[in-house]
């Protein structure tokens, strides 16, 4: 299989790869250049030739007076013919190289739905068909990443101002005056957890920022991973509370060698997904085992099936699979744990069947 840029080992190779499309194009180029001229040479010898078989060189220079100035226009008309002759048949395998520029030019006004298609002949080169295929996955890219950022900007303005609208709808009644302890115990319970949304909101974009630019892990310690899983649902108790949820806790005690901080992260995030998309008086599985040096942590819940085309998804940031709870987070959860389990050169992946989602977290024990 053909190796993407992206999948490249080290420096060297994109440049070998680089220098090798470079030669195959420069090939390719003096090749149409040569072909062109011997072309249209070819057929200016052909125009000559037809002349002076029929004799009409000959005719011209017996009864012509002014031979040699027929003979310079003669010259003249025929370095014309050939050069109109290459120009048109020079069009034909630069058509490509315009066609790239069309397609450069469309992407660069940000009409990222341009695909690059050549010519059915063209297409079959094997340097044409990697430009075309790089291209066409490089505009792909861009279109998925303008398509979330355009969600991103809907949905997460939404997210922010609707308690922020909230919360100054509640301060505006609560400064009137004139209401029972009641009612403002009510109102200040309100802003308060408004307020609390909107810091988990700010902190969640914060922590995925933080995570995104980092590469590699420097608060590494060993620590009970048993524990901090018990602590982190301890944390989330009044979610799992709330909707009757029953938790099943099973495994042993496990240490591992981590950034404890942000594997805390993947937890939280993780059993708060669950609770999430669980129904009332559902359930919520937990499971940790270890085998081969590595651990692998199951957080399984029964939800509604996830499509194959969503589970690709769903890993992207600020995507949604269920818009009914776009109200309970900003779809940025589980970017955040496919980015800390790979810095921990770990896996993280999903299965959804038989109306049950269970996540996988397989993570090496020692660094």
């Amino acid at each position: 299989m053909k190796k993407s840029y992206k999948d490249l080992k080290s420096v060297q190779e994109v440049k070998q790869r680089a220098d090798k499309i470079r030669h195959r194009l420069t090939v390719f180029f003096s090749k149409t250049v040569i072909i062109t001229i011997m072309s249209a040479l070819v057929i200016a010898g052909v125009a000559l030739f037809i002349l002076d078989k029929t004799n009409v060189l000959t005719y011209i220079g017996i009864h012509n007076i002014n031979f040699p100035i027929t003979y310079i226009a003669m010259v003249a008309f025929f370095c014309l013919l050939t050069f109109v002759v290459a120009l048109l048949i020079g069009k034909i395998p630069l058509k490509p190289v315009n066609d790239l520029i069309i397609s450069i030019n469309s992407l660069a006004e940000g009409d990222f739905k341009t695909r690059l298609k050549f010519g059915k002949t063209i297409a079959k080169h094997k340097t044409f068909k990697e430009i075309s295929d790089s291209f066409n996955k490089l505009a792909e890219e861009l279109e998925n990443t303008e398509t979330l950022r355009s969600d991103f900007i809907n949905n997460f303005s939404h997210e922010f101002k609707t308690p922020i609208v909230s919360i100054a709808g509640l301060a505006k009644l609560v400064n009137k005056g004139n209401l029972t302890d009641e009612q403002k115990k009510i109102y200040l319970t309100a802003i308060e957890e408004e307020s609390l949304r909107l810091a988990s909101m700010a902190t969640n974009v914060l922590n995925l920022t933080k995570v995104e630019n980092q590469s590699i892990l420097t608060n590494l310690s060993t620590f009970n991973l048993s524990e901090q899983i018990r602590g982190s649902v301890l944390l989330l108790e009044d979610k799992w509370a709330k909707k009757d949820i029953q938790l099943m806790l099973d495994f042993n005690e496990y240490e591992i060698e981590a950034d404890e901080e942000l594997l805390k992260q993947v937890w939280i995030n993780l059993i708060d997904n669950a609770v999430k998309f669980s129904p009332v008086g559902g359930e919520v599985a937990l499971n940790v085992s270890e085998a081969d040096g590595e651990l692998t942590v199951t957080v399984s819940n029964s939800a509604p099936n996830i499509s194959p085309e969503n589970q690709i998804k769903i890993w992207n940031k600020f995507y949604q699979a269920d818009e009914s709870h776009a109200s309970e987070g900003n779809g940025v959860g589980l970017a955040i744990v496919k980015r800390i389990v790979e810095l921990h050169n770990g896996e993280v992946s999903l299965t959804s069947e038989n109306e049950k989602v269970t996540f996988y977290v397989t993570l090496p024990t020692q660094r």
